[in-house]
């Protein structure tokens, strides 16, 4: 893991081509001081702010996370896919699925 501007530390799985280590997403999403859940969250945190990480599921609706995924390109901002919603659940310590999260600091 790496040491980010302030707070949480990111995964070195955001450059890894590999699969996500989920367990490290978990740590680092946990370890924040400021995160969002949910796509009307995530869409909010990346127009007002600037998130480290922005993690999106592989099984989310297209049409859900296609403007997130633009300003991310836009804004050149870590996204790290993660294999399905209920992982990305688990990840956020919910216990329903979540199409988006980001980790803000």
């Amino acid at each position: 893991m790496t040491a980010g501007s302030e707070g949480a530390t990111i995964p070195k799985c955001v450059q890894s081509p590999d699969p996500p280590d989920l367990a490290a997403i978990e740590r680092c999403f946990r370890a924040a001081r400021r995160r969002t859940v949910g796509t009307k969250q995530t869409l909010k945190a990346i127009k007002q702010e600037n998130p480290k990480l922005v993690l999106i599921a592989d099984d989310a609706d297209p049409q859900v996370i296609r403007p997130i995924l633009e300003l991310c390109r836009e804004r050149n901002l870590k996204v790290i896919r993660v294999p399905s919603m209920a992982d990305l659940g688990r990840c956020c310590g919910i216990d329903v699925g979540a199409a988006t999260a980001s980790v803000i600091g």
